[in-house]
């Protein structure tokens, strides 16, 4: 059976932008790394400004409609990283 606990799930709106951040610890063989994330920031009409996660079994950088694989060191690397680009571009 598998474990899985929701370490964070929040969605904040600012005006026409949205923050939404989903983690969850997890020992499903689906993520080796023992995370399932999605930590997006995008405009309320759906479009993508940038976007962490590893929904597809790889970890992914997005910025619009651009794609890259990235390393996965840590789960706290990554969030912190959002959390700066997300604050630079206010």
């Amino acid at each position: 059976m598998t474990e899985a606990e929701t370490i964070v799930d929040t969605v904040d709106y600012d005006g026409d932008y949205v923050k939404a951040i989903t983690v969850i610890r997890t020992d499903s063989d689906e993520y080796p790394d023992g995370w399932k994330y999605r930590l997006h920031y995008g405009t309320v009409n759906g479009r993508t400004v940038l976007r962490y996660d590893n929904s597809h079994g790889v970890h992914e950088r997005h910025t619009g409609d651009e794609v890259e694989e990235i390393k996965f060191t840590s789960m706290t690397a990554i969030l912190e990283k959002f959390q700066r680009e997300t604050k630079e571009m206010d």
